[in-house]
């Protein structure tokens, strides 16, 4: 049993290293960056690039976190595990959709 929650643990780590990674290393990009895959819109709707960025890595992170604490939240009581895993699949991906609207709305 234990095995499956360090699995759950590292597969929920892995998921929150790519956002920790653009969160810290884009910050300062001339690029804007993207919520989307290949979304190549941004340069020329984004007026403000810094503060985009600024406030995209801030999104970023908080999103690592929330596969931080679930991955370790796995790992101590699976089954809460699993229900924040459903919610942030669900409500937690439409409110980060919601707030990057926001933040490309002020900086466009």
């Amino acid at each position: 049993m234990m095995v499956g929650r360090i699995v759950g643990l590292v597969c929920f780590l892995l998921c929150a290293f790519p956002f920790l990674v653009i969160s810290i290393y884009n910050k300062d990009s001339r690029e804007p960056i993207n919520f989307w895959s290949g979304d190549t819109s941004l340069k020329d709707k984004v007026k403000d690039i810094k503060g985009y960025n600024t406030e995209m890595a801030g999104l970023y992170k908080k999103c690592a976190i929330c596969f931080l604490l679930t991955g370790i939240l796995w790992a101590v009581l699976p089954i809460a595990g699993i229900v924040l895993l459903v919610f942030n699949c669900s409500v937690g991906i439409y409110l980060t959709y919601r707030v990057y609207k926001g933040i490309l709305e002020r900086y466009s």
